[in-house]
């Protein structure tokens, strides 16, 4: 990484949080004040570096380091949502790349906050292309942030409301019956 830039430009604020840790990274790519080394949201070892080594992780090792399954992985690859084409083995099987399962976790905290394909497309093509779109990339994060914050907002209000329906159940439950002595 140089001035906060992977290989291939990537920027740490062009990841989310949540998602696996490659390499002792999570997909936020924080740094530990203590040692410099990147913190980790999650430990698990089948997604770090030693354990995939300069060959990569298959596409079911990938699978269960990053949670969504094999098909979305060709899925997000066909549909145009990787930063950069997935490695392939001699055998042309998949190898997926510290970086890979970074961006992987960021396409996740994406689509399950409800970003659209269409715009998650539209984000890893701004990433891809490099400086100079970060206003677009901040536009269409803020965006999303919004729309995210109102579904909270109104989950929340149906959450009071269910919370209301359940102590008016409690409350009838206590009662004794009519007829029946208190």
């Amino acid at each position: 990484m140089v001035n906060g830039r992977t290989a291939h430009g990537l920027l740490a604020s062009d990841v989310a949080p949540g998602g696996p840790v490659v390499g002792g990274t999570d997909v936020i790519g924080r740094t530990d004040e203590a040692d410099g080394a990147d913190c980790a949201g999650t430990t698990d070892p089948r997604a770090s570096v030693g354990a995939m080594g300069a060959r990569g992780l298959s596409i079911a090792q990938a699978a269960t380091a990053t949670g969504v399954s094999a098909h979305t992985l060709r899925y997000y690859e066909r549909a145009g949502l990787m930063l950069d084409r997935v490695a392939r083995a001699s055998t042309s099987h998949r190898r997926y790349s510290d970086l890979d399962l970074r961006w992987i976790g960021t396409l996740t905290a994406l689509r399950k906050t409800g970003m659209s394909i269409r715009q998650i497309a539209e984000y890893a093509a701004l990433v891809r292309a490099g400086d100079g779109n970060e206003a677009r990339r901040l536009d269409l994060l803020a965006g999303h942030r919004q729309r995210v914050t109102d579904r909270l907002a109104e989950v929340h209000r149906h959450l009071e409301a269910i919370d209301a329906k359940i102590t008016m159940y409690e409350s009838k439950t206590r009662q004794p019956a009519p007829g029946q002595p208190a």
